[in-house]
């Protein structure tokens, strides 16, 4: 985990990304849950997305050097995350709760779109293999 601290600050501006798009996501109407996030609810966000971003970063620093290139490779690791983690765990979550195929759907796609703009941003900024 010594990755973390190395690439710190790399996955607070990422994750800060993810949760810029995420707000201007339910900002627009039909897709938002039609409320506010309270102080504390926004905290626990920001610490998940944050987490995401640092699992994600981990990822790219493992990824493979060869193949299709860094900006495909850094693209394809937040997709395979996401629908080998997200993806289900959404779907399930949605479901458990009631909610309707479009809303999932919507759910679903937040996370693929943060989780590309993490990936992007963090390909941008660089990371660093720990010492």
């Amino acid at each position: 985990m010594g990755y973390i601290a190395t690439n710190g600050l790399a996955i607070l501006i990422a994750a800060a990304g993810g949760l810029f798009v995420g707000a201007a996501i339910h900002a627009f109407p039909g897709l938002g849950r039609g409320g506010r996030l309270s102080a504390p609810a926004i905290g626990v966000v920001a610490i998940a997305e944050a987490w995401l971003c640092a699992i994600l970063a981990g990822a790219l620093i493992l990824a493979p050097p060869a193949g299709p290139g860094p900006w495909a490779m850094a693209l394809a690791s937040a997709v395979v995350i996401w629908i080998g983690f997200v993806l289900p765990t959404t779907v399930v979550t949605g479901l458990h709760a009631g909610f309707g195929a479009r809303r999932i759907a919507g759910y679903a796609t937040h996370w693929l779109v943060v989780m590309l703009v993490q990936a992007a941003l963090l390909q941008a900024i660089g990371l660093a293999r720990p010492a």
